[in-house]
């Protein structure tokens, strides 16, 4: 495909779906000069004997440069021709470009391939007309109840305990050392504090810590699992000798008018339990809309597929695994599998939603960020410029946008389908 003396050939392969490899063919002479100013470059500097400094000969520095300078030379021309080309055959990767195939030899034609993804050409024919079941709102009185019990322990205060040993839901205070590794210095004596029966300890550990009395110490057999995220431990039986420092009970307030005053916003008990259960409901609620928003989106997908850039899975992957050092290989190869389906359906709805409000155009405005800090402001109370000032700093503006570009398509997708109850 060469049109102008100075264009690349080009060939491009899009039978892959979103993966596009491009072949790159460089003219000779564009190699011969990118070595000549290579070697001009190299020998700008070079200093010797019987030449003043940038007047050696080319011959002389490809004798002394040799593979330097053709390595040099190549790096150069397909950083820059892979450029050229991308912009030739208007193409805009997503991810970074593969080269492979090199044929490269010192005044002849230079020939590459470059592989890539891009964003697909999504085109939707039919975004409505779909009849979805709303599910029912399910709420009842165990799960306010549920929720006033959180509050009286978040509320409650720790005090000695007044059993002899400690229990389940009992704050300790422990110290450990390893006793089979004493001769590493990691392994000192460290003091620990953790409720027990939540699982913040292994089992073995906390069978031990409840046959202790406060002040009392022992040594236990402690067997390691193969998936501890402490290498030196995985998999490993250790000798710990642990001592009880203390142990404490929670004492939770009394369930009345004057708990429900403490919280700082309720004038009874009976209005704490109306709030909770309108918040309830809301949560609810929101759930319900999500159900149907999945549904919605499942529908259009099934009728308008679109292949996904396995790179954009495997970068939403990544983002949820975050910090993986502590995986083992197999352990984490075993997670990527595990997430990389849900992956895939994330991003495909992203795409999806992201065409949806382009051909709509229901992307997000700034009026439309204005209008949603207002109302926040309102909910909350908080001054617009304090809120406006916290997204900022916390770089959620872009987040707050993209809700508001999300709801405006769900929106829309809802008002072409018919939702029942």
């Amino acid at each position: 495909m060469v049109t102008e003396k100075n264009e690349l050939d080009l060939s491009i392969d899009q039978s892959q779906g979103c993966e596009i490899t491009i072949k790159v063919k460089v003219a000779s002479d564009r190699v011969k000069s990118a070595r000549l100013a290579v070697a001009k470059k190299l020998g700008g500097d070079l200093k010797l004997p019987g030449f003043r400094k940038g007047h050696v000969p080319i011959q002389v520095v490809e004798q002394r440069f040799g593979d330097t300078l053709d390595r040099e030379a190549l790096d150069e021309l397909v950083q820059q021709t892979y450029n050229e080309a991308l912009i030739q055959a208007d193409l805009s990767p997503i991810s970074e470009g593969q080269i492979s195939d090199v044929k490269y030899t010192p005044g002849e034609e230079l020939s590459f391939s470059a592989s890539f993804d891009t964003r697909p050409e999504i085109n939707i024919s039919r975004m409505g007309g779909f009849q979805i079941e709303r599910p029912p709102i399910e709420m009842s009185e165990s799960q306010v109840e549920e929720v006033i019990e959180h509050l009286r322990k978040q509320n409650g205060i720790w005090i000695p305990s007044s059993t002899e040993k400690p229990k389940d839901g009992d704050l300790v205070s422990v110290k450990v050392e390893n006793t089979t590794d004493t001769e590493k210095e990691s392994d000192t004596i460290k003091p620990y504090e953790f409720t027990l029966g939540n699982d913040h300890a292994l089992p073995e550990i906390e069978e031990g810590i409840k046959t202790l009395t406060s002040g009392e110490a022992n040594t236990f057999e402690v067997g390691f699992p193969d998936d501890f995220p402490d290498d030196e431990l995985r998999g490993k039986t250790k000798s710990l000798h642990i001592e009880l420092e203390s142990h404490k009970t929670l004492e939770i307030p009394d369930l009345n008018d004057e708990f429900a005053k403490s919280l700082g916003e309720f004038a009874d008990l009976e209005e704490l339990r109306q709030k909770i259960e309108m918040d309830l409901k809301k949560e609810a609620e929101d759930r319900r809309d999500n159900i149907v928003r999945s549904k919605l989106l499942d529908c259009v997908m099934d009728a308008n597929p679109f292949p996904v850039p396995q790179s954009m899975i495997d970068r939403y992957v990544e983002s949820l695994l975050g910090n993986s050092d502590e995986l083992t290989e197999e352990k984490l190869m075993e997670a990527k599998k595990e997430i990389s389906p849900q992956a895939e359906l994330v991003v495909r709805r992203i795409l999806l939603i992201d065409r949806i409000a382009e051909m709509e155009s229901l992307e997000g405005t700034v009026k439309d960020l204005e209008k949603r800090i207002d109302e926040i402001s309102d909910q909350t109370g908080e001054k617009v410029h304090k809120i406006r000032s916290n997204l900022q700093k916390q770089k959620q503006m872009d987040s707050l946008l993209r809700e508001i570009t999300e709801n405006k398509v769900f929106e829309f997708l809802v008002n072409q389908s018919e939702i029942s109850d």
